[in-house]
């Protein structure tokens, strides 16, 4: 007889039911026509192998609202029309297998240009084919070119290519739009006053270090259906003194809430590189607590959360309302039916139909069966 188990209980933000609270966590592949920022055949695998493994939600890779904005030249795409279908096409195989399909926009800032992070190469510059990176502030990330200062004029511009990237992404098909302000791209560039010294409406105050964040979740909300989920990726901290705090970012998350915002996914760092950063099992799922318990909000935790027992006890007793898995996905696309043979949850829902003669409660002795 199968047990209640919170992890694998339906979740609904506005329009959308997520089947369970494992989903996976956005994960750059740099697998991308690097001509087109259309996906390639690896995507086609990658994401349907997890599609098929049972998750709840998948949320794409960071995906460049500009070209200039990529992190890589292998970056996804959605600064234009003809990148479309191709998404579309992933997200309806998605769709076909349970899962919710999730979208990532992006601009890297001072991080753009830089080779994929298997080659070897040091990051891309101008001379290596790259292109000249931009950033709220001409402050180099360690080791990267400096890059240009945006214009007051240029940020608004940016705004737009948010909101025409989610326009884009609602034509594809997804149901989930995450804005990316984390890990030290762009909008938390903006964010921080280590990578912040403008003295113009977008810099100084928190308020200002804010404005970017905001204008872009209004002008999406605005400009994607109301049954559409829009969320934020935010590191919650710096991990460096003088830099952004935990209580900024509930700060930040509850101003936008009041624009629409529906969901947090709270991580920490990715802003310098001299950052300690205390990794270890959980140790982020703390901070998704402090922005759903501070702005009244909708949260998933992320950050080596390896076991389903750990799983269950984040959802099970209320510290964010769901949790997203990178490495473990990768480990393994269908480890979603394991966890819930463990803790004893119904597997009809996440094996696909081909595969049910491979389910774990008959190849795992000792295990509760569904």
């Amino acid at each position: 007889m199968a047990t209640s188990s919170a992890l694998f209980s339906p979740y609904t933000l506005r329009g959308v039911t997520f089947r369970n609270r494992i989903w996976v966590s956005p994960m750059c592949q740099y697998s991308a026509d690097p001509s087109t920022g259309q996906p390639s055949a690896w995507h086609h695998q990658h994401y349907g192998a997890m599609a098929a493994g049972g998750t709840g939600l998948i949320v794409l890779e960071a995906t460049g609202v500009l070209p200039e904005g990529r992190i890589t030249p292998g970056d996804l795409g959605l600064w234009e029309d003809a990148q479309i279908e191709p998404l579309a096409a992933l997200v309806s195989f998605m769709h076909s297998q349970g899962a919710m399909a999730g979208i990532q926009l992006q601009h890297a800032g001072r991080k753009a240009s830089t080779s994929e992070m298997w080659s070897g190469s040091t990051p891309l510059g101008l001379a290596e084919g790259g292109w000249t990176a931009e950033a709220p502030s001409a402050i180099a990330f360690e080791g990267y070119p400096e890059p240009r200062a945006l214009e007051t004029g240029d940020v608004w511009q940016l705004v737009k290519a948010f909101a025409d990237a989610a326009v884009r992404a609602v034509a594809a098909g997804f149901d989930f739009i995450e804005i990316h302000g984390a890990h030290g791209y762009l909008v938390h560039q903006f964010l921080s006053p280590l990578t912040n010294q403008r003295s113009d409406a977008y810099g100084g105050s928190l308020e200002n270090r804010c404005r970017f964040a905001l204008e872009i979740t209004n002008a999406i909300r605005e400009a994607i259906p109301d049954d559409k989920v829009l969320a934020i990726r935010l590191s919650a901290t710096d991990w460096v003194e003088g830099g952004w705090t935990p209580e900024e970012t509930v700060q930040l998350v509850a101003w936008a809430k009041e624009r629409g915002l529906d969901h947090a996914d709270i991580s920490t760092g990715g802003l310098t590189a001299d950052a300690a950063v205390p990794v270890g099992p959980l140790y982020q799922v703390p901070f998704a607590t402090q922005v759903k318990q501070g702005a009244g909000i909708s949260t998933n935790a992320v950050g080596l959360i390896n076991t389903a027992e750990d799983a269950e006890n984040i959802v099970a007793t209320g510290q964010a309302d769901a949790v997203m898995v990178g490495r473990g996905f990768m480990r393994n696309p269908h480890f979603p039916s394991e966890w819930a043979a463990t803790l004893g949850a119904p597997l009809d829902s996440l094996v696909p139909p081909q595969y049910s003669v491979a389910r774990w409660e008959h190849y795992a002795p000792g295990r509760r069966r569904a």
